[in-house]
């Protein structure tokens, strides 16, 4: 008996053991998988295409857009959103969406003291937005999530243009949906002029030219929206458009050249050089233009952020715009799935051998308003990638409420670890104060709406509210990386008279204020 029971005990050991050892090699198995997986993921993360685009694509200028002018005198342009298919570099049938055409749209061009109207029709099958980023405009009329275009229906916005002369643009703004609709084409620049304005390259076309840049990925020839691998910042792309025109080259046929350089893609930040070290002049940023030109070799910029750049390149010449690795100021991990360590060609200058002659760019170029002092300091935690002070977006709750004609210092600080930048609808700041960098930095003396505030960073926004108030109907203020905006990291706030501040309250559950649900709405009043 006792032998039997020794058998069965070692058979029961051995089995045991034979257990164990499978599961320590299943688990061992498990975490070099894992590790090979994090390596290999780790290792394709990074992005180079430096000297490997063709650049056999003249690039497409999205023309100006059409317009009339009513009997009131009142500018009027007419957008359709719609459905198309495109060549993005994939084929001809890439399912895209556009303003007035197949993908991206016309530059709408207007002077600043003119009466506008917008009417912007919905013909892509699903209820949509038109935001004019940048614009000091009503509530009402912002085209912010609150002004929502049902299919079919017609939205007609009017305002003054009533601020300096800047390079703007517009883009879908629908909660939950806007990094869709953006990556998918609708978008477009919105350039604002002035009559007194200094002598610079203005033939649009020519020598003034929009250069809208969006990175993309592909699966076949499909634009895949998902979001990268690891990357929180959300969609990250491997392929370069410049107005929708992959590897695009550009005839340079005068001396000097003012690119309005947008970064519209939905995460990646750009920084932007040449590939022969040629130095270029800053003369405008988000609000307009600078008080001065700054002469910069590089120049980064975020997610919905813009600059003016004049370029002289020498006759004769080839010059590569590109960007290298951007400073993000973040951990490793953040770095590398943020887009960090990546280089990416944007768009070659084909310089003729004979250039005509045109503007140069003189100094001063325009004198900025005195803001003021601030009555009030506001402080803004960027909490996580769904967050803001703690606070996911509530359609139905206003967060801040400002009383027109005032200035007021924000303070927004970056507590998340991750990559934000940080825009305000209606008004431009001023950067008083930005962690790590130098407030007289050329990037940052200039009028903005939108700003980077890198991981652990505090930057200090002055701004004057204008007349626009309206209890009613919110402004935004949020991360303009498109996923976390949709993802809730956005706030309402309220431009009200004095006499109104106490009148403020919650806003109605579903209330769409101002949508166009009907197109025979839209025209009334």
């Amino acid at each position: 008996m006792c032998s039997r029971s020794r058998t069965t005990t070692i058979k029961h050991v051995k089995l045991l053991v034979r257990i164990v050892s499978a599961l320590f090699a299943l688990g061992v198995a498990l975490i070099l998988g894992a590790a090979g997986a994090g390596l290999f993921f780790w290792n394709t993360a990074s992005i180079d295409t430096t000297g490997q685009v063709a650049f056999d694509r003249p690039l497409h200028v999205p023309p100006l857009a059409d317009s009339t002018v009513a009997d009131d005198g009142t500018r009027v342009f007419d957008l359709t959103l719609q459905r198309g298919t495109s060549d993005l570099g994939h084929g001809p049938e890439t399912e895209t969406w556009g303003v007035n055409g197949n993908y991206l749209g016309p530059t709408l061009r207007a002077t600043r003291g003119e009466n506008i109207r917008v009417n912007v029709t919905n013909e892509i099958g699903e209820t949509s937005t038109l935001h004019w980023h940048g614009m000091h405009l009503p509530a009402a009329m912002d085209g912010g999530p609150h002004q929502r275009i049902e299919p079919g229906a017609t939205w007609s916005p009017h305002w003054t243009i009533d601020q300096p002369a800047a390079t703007l643009w517009y883009h879908p703004h629908l909660h939950g949906s806007t990094a869709a609709h953006v990556y998918r084409g609708l978008a477009g620049m919105f350039l604002l002029d002035e009559a007194s304005g200094p002598e610079l390259p203005h033939r649009y076309g020519i020598d003034d030219l929009p250069i809208i840049v969006q990175d993309k990925k592909f699966d076949g020839t499909r634009l895949d929206e998902d979001n990268t691998m690891f990357a929180n910042v959300g969609t990250l792309g491997d392929e370069i458009l410049v107005n929708g025109t992959p590897g695009a080259f550009l005839d340079v046929t005068t001396e000097r050249i003012r690119l309005r350089l947008l970064n519209a893609s939905n995460a990646r930040i750009y920084n932007f050089s040449f590939d022969t070290g040629l130095p270029f002049r800053l003369i405008g940023t988000d609000g307009g233009l600078l008080e001065a030109p700054v002469t910069l070799r590089s120049l980064q910029l975020s997610p919905g952020e813009r600059a003016e750049i004049v370029v002289e390149a020498p006759a004769g010449t080839r010059n590569v715009l590109r960007s290298t690795p951007p400073d993000l100021r973040a951990d490793f991990w953040q770095t590398r799935f943020s887009g960090g360590d990546d280089s990416v060609d944007v768009l070659e200058l084909r310089a003729a051998d004979t250039l005509e002659p045109n503007e140069l760019v003189p100094a001063p170029l325009a004198t900025l308003d005195d803001l003021g002092e601030p009555t009030v300091t506001r402080t803004f935690d960027l909490t996580s990638a769904t967050e803001i002070n703690g606070l996911p977006m509530d359609m139905n709750r206003i967060d801040e409420v400002v009383v027109a004609g005032t200035t007021e210092l924000w303070e927004v600080t970056n507590i998340s670890g991750m990559v934000h930048n940080f825009h305000i609808h209606d008004v431009q700041f001023q950067v008083v104060e930005a962690t790590g960098m130098p407030a007289d930095h050329p990037t940052l003396t200039g009028r903005k709406d939108t700003v980077y505030v890198p991981p652990g960073a505090t930057v200090r926004l002055l701004m004057r509210f204008g007349d626009h108030a309206d209890p009613d109907v919110p402004y935004m203020y949020h991360c303009h990386l498109l996923r976390h905006e949709d993802d809730g990291m956005m706030g309402q706030f309220v431009v009200v008279g004095a006499e109104e501040v106490d009148q403020v309250g919650v806003l109605p559950l579903g209330s769409a204020h101002g949508s166009a649900r009907h197109s025979a709405e839209d025209h009334s009043g």
